[in-house]
């Protein structure tokens, strides 16, 4: 015969419960604590930003124009957030599956492949920026 869990489970709340009940002050202080979080941790996040502030310096310099100014943002955003995403289903992955699973191996590769992706073709746009304007210069 099974003996009888007589174990008690507390819940304790805090002022961290997840939910959609606060000011959008906190929503913007979160988000700037998930940036923080990233460029803290995450040695690719900084390097991307790093980038950015080069290419931008640089466009700045070169006089880019409105549209080249549109297509550079856009472009440097794009790796930027699929960054941010990569990050967060990283920690995602590892928080539900601790140990080490093909499917979760598969969820992290093909999320850091999206970034790869995203960062060839920003290279790519960067040169067909950046060219024609540092050859006028040089």
């Amino acid at each position: 015969m099974l003996a009888e869990d007589t174990t008690k489970i507390t819940v304790v709340y805090t002022k961290y419960v997840m939910s959609h009940k606060h000011p959008i002050t906190d929503s913007f202080a979160y988000a700037i604590d998930g940036i923080a979080t990233a460029i803290k941790e995450e040695p690719n996040f900084r390097l991307h930003l790093l980038a950015a502030t080069i290419v931008t310096t640089l466009a700045w310099y070169l006089k880019f124009s409105s549209l080249e100014w549109v297509i550079l943002v856009l472009v440097i955003s794009s790796v930027i957030v699929l960054e941010l995403i990569n990050t967060a289903l990283e920690a995602l992955v590892d928080l539900v599956s601790p140990s080490i699973k093909n499917q979760a191996k598969t969820a992290k590769d093909v999320c850091s492949a999206s970034v790869l992706v995203a960062s060839i073709a920003a290279t790519v746009i960067g040169y067909l920026l950046f060219i024609p304007k540092l050859a006028l210069v040089l």
